[in-house]
């Protein structure tokens, strides 16, 4: 039976887990969320575009400074407080910011001016942070991009990278003017003096395209030796600063990649293979005084969808192939509309923290950092955990001083009513990882795909044995196995739905009941509010191996009323004649009143129709429907929310409808209106992980046990963190 606990407490335990590969001592967690709109100069439009990009702390470690490039400007936050991060105002600049570095409570940043990309200009700005002005500007002679600061704070090193217009012959390059390496001496006052920018000239090196280098990132080793990738032309460039000059140069390879997913159709299929893949390196960071590490996005043609470590000599010392990329499948992050480059490594960092050196691996479409601990020259990194970044985590910073570690995500999606641009701070501990909640297993030596959780029942004799189902973000319907008895909870299986031999498409699996043939009853939403390829929700019956047994399309009377919020939850009540398949509709249909949504009742026995009105809360924001339907003893338990994400969200709850009395009647009539009980606030579970509440919370699921699951869906990560949260609940049904 469910624990009593104090009503409106926290009763949800969120799954204390630690990534399945880790064995670390000490763990990051997430402790904080700061929104960058909070941060908005006063005389600024609410509605305008905001970004966190890249970046980086005052050596106190108590601010972080960060670029914003839509509002041409950076942004300060006061981080002296961890756990409550503050806006501490921001500073206007001429251009757009692109990176920026401190040196001694000076901010310098490189700012494009740029008429256009076949004009490109900017300069450096130096940013007196106590008085929130620009002192001065050097101009650079070109567009900057990544800057980096030596570890003595002599040096300020500059990718010009002068990009490249994809709309000319579809991105190909040359284009000129090309890019270069700049350099200034930092001053003791941490400014610098413009007469002192040298210029390292990095044409002539590159196979691909001699006269147009594209230089993206840079870093600077305790030798003041700067390592610059040349992302497009797939190359690296190692330079001396003292000197001024290029001290080593080669190119960073090609990888074959065996059992990936190559298509763009809906489907998560690790068995495509792809050759010869040029890295492409974006970030780079040193790990000491001879190797390096890249991240491999691809920017052109491509991006190994990993990372590697180089000796400074140019010795291939480990490319991670396709781990990385396997670690963002299995933990329901993989972006599959980007099958061309997949998880997109771009942003690095690296720090030792203690006696582990680490690495730091962004996924810009994944939305995750990877963590890995160095193991020395000749050997293999081990995987310690994943973290969750916000939607596109671009900028990476780690403080070791202060045990923490920083990602700015740059997508800043409100216009949308989703998310804004977000600043997470992570803090090291002996605490075991909360993220992830629920991970896949490997079947045939692949982790299972998934994404987008959508229903979820319990198996009807083994406790903490969950099927779930995933929506429309897959094209062709599934059915997962969880075993919650792990911490973080498995997906062990999957099986997919099927019709005369050949995988069902377009389903839109929303909820998933137990039918009394050991098989399932499945919800499929639809939506006739489509110009092409219009579909009406439908009940679909298929056996314990996923084939279909039977499709029930909606009656005329239905269908005639239905809108694009179809069905959603899906459960059974009853045995034999009595059996009945209850159904959510999310929200109301043409011909519902005002505020009241839809259950519906299916008897199987007779192919006979019922329903009843369920009331929905007014909405603050947006609008409130339904997300999930499972029968308990005496009644139903629903899920209610609004469509409201981060601090809009005000409705994240269960409900419970007694049964008792009430008999669906038939449509086209007055439908008996059923009373609803508030059963379980879910907003302090989804508040408690410290980032920001996530919108859909579709997935309710109490086993034999008494024990209550919750799931999050994740959307199939698109425009959306890629986060699932999968909660434990702890309550009293009603008696």
């Amino acid at each position: 039976m469910f624990k009593p606990i104090l009503r409106g407490a926290l009763a949800a335990t969120l799954l204390a887990g630690t990534a399945l590969a880790s064995n670390a001592a000490e763990n990051f967690n997430r402790i904080s969320t700061f929104h960058v709109i909070d941060n908005l100069p006063g005389d600024a439009d609410a509605k305008e575009s905001t970004v966190a990009e890249i970046i980086t702390a005052t050596e106190d470690g108590n601010t972080l400074v960060y670029t914003d490039s839509p509002g041409k400007r950076i942004g300060l936050i006061d981080i002296t407080d961890t756990k409550a991060p503050k806006p501490a105002g921001t500073v206007a600049l001429e251009g757009e910011p692109t990176s920026t570095v401190v040196a001694n409570g000076i901010a310098l940043v490189g700012v494009v001016t740029s008429k256009s990309k076949s004009e490109p200009s900017g300069h450096l700005a130096i940013v007196d942070l106590a008085t929130k002005t620009v002192k001065a500007t050097c101009d650079l002679g070109g567009q900057p991009d990544s800057l980096a600061k030596s570890p003595d704070g002599k040096f300020l090193a500059i990718a010009i990278e002068n990009e490249r217009d994809e709309e000319i012959n579809e991105g190909a390059i040359p284009q000129l003017p090309g890019g270069a390496l700049v350099s200034f001496a930092i001053q003791p006052d941490g400014s610098v003096d413009c007469a002192s920018k040298t210029v390292i000239d990095v044409t002539g090196l590159a196979e691909i395209a001699l006269t147009d280098p594209e230089p993206e990132f840079v870093d600077i080793n305790d030798k003041n030796q700067v390592v610059l990738t040349l992302q497009e032309n797939n190359y690296i460039v190692i330079a001396d600063l003292g000197t001024g000059k290029v001290v080593n140069h080669f190119p960073a390879g090609t990888v074959d990649l065996d059992g990936i997913d190559v298509k763009k159709d809906g489907v998560i299929d690790l068995s495509g293979r792809l050759e010869k893949v040029a890295r492409e390196p974006d970030g780079v960071q040193w790990i000491d005084a001879t190797r390096f590490f890249t991240s491999n996005e691809g920017d052109w043609k491509g991006g190994s969808r990993g990372f590697s470590i180089f000796n400074i000599d140019g010795t291939l010392e480990y490319d991670s192939g396709t781990s990385l990329e396997y670690e963002t499948v299995r933990l329901g992050h993989y972006p599959e509309k980007r099958n061309k480059k997949g998880n997109e490594p771009e942003g690095a960092e690296f720090a030792t923290f203690g006696s582990d050196n680490l690495i730091f691996v962004g996924s810009e479409r994944a939305s995750l950092v990877g963590v890995y601990k160095d193991e020395g020259a000749g050997k293999a990194p081990t995987f310690l955990q994943a973290l969750p970044g916000g939607i596109g985590p671009e900028g990476l910073l780690a403080i070791p001083a202060r045990n923490l570690f920083v990602t700015a995500a740059e997508n800043d999606l409100r216009e949308d009513g989703l998310i804004g641009s977000v600043v997470t701070i992570y803090e090291r501990s002996d605490a075991p990882a909360a993220y992830p909640t629920i991970v896949s297993a490997d079947k045939n030596s692949k982790p299972i795909g998934w994404a987008a959780l959508s229903g979820t029942v319990a198996d009807a004799k083994e406790p903490s044995k969950l099927y779930a189902v995933i929506d429309s973000a897959q094209s062709i319907g599934r059915i997962l196995t969880i075993d919650a008895t792990k911490t973080p909870a498995v997906i062990t299986d999957e099986m997919t739905v099927t019709k005369d031999g050949k995988p069902v498409e377009n389903l839109d699996l929303e909820g998933i009941a137990l039918a009394s043939d050991g098989g399932f009853w499945l919800a499929s939403e639809g939506n006739p509010e489509r110009e092409k390829n219009k579909t009406q929700s439908s009940l679909v019956r298929v056996d314990a191996k996923g084939v279909v047994q039977e499709e029930i399309a909606l009656p005329e009377a239905l269908a005639a009323h239905a809108t694009r919020f179809g069905f959603e939850g899906v459960t059974v009540t009853g045995s034999g004649a009595d059996e009945t398949v209850w159904v959510a509709v999310q929200r109301e249909w043409k011909d519902d009143p005002k505020g009241f949504t839809k259950l519906l009742a299916y008897k199987p026995a007779s192919k006979e129709w019922g329903a009843v009105h369920y009331p929905l809360d007014k909405a603050a924001k947006g609008w409130v429907g339904l997300s999930e339907l499972t029968a308990v003893p005496g009644g139903l338990v629903a899920i209610e929310r609004d469509n409201q994400i981060g601090r809009d969200a005000k409705i994240k709850k269960l409900t419970f409808i007694s049964l008792d009395g009430v008999t669906p009647a038939p449509l086209g009539g007055d439908l008996p209106k059923v009373a609803k009980q508030d059963l379980y606030d879910l907003l302090p579970a989804l508040q408690a992980t410290n980032g920001y509440v996530l919108d859909k919370i579709e997935s309710f699921a109490l086993d034999v046990a008494g024990n209550g699951y919750a799931i999050t869906d994740n959307d199939g990560v698109d425009d959306h963190s890629g986060e699932t949260q999968f909660l434990r609940l702890d309550f009293d049904l009603p008696k």
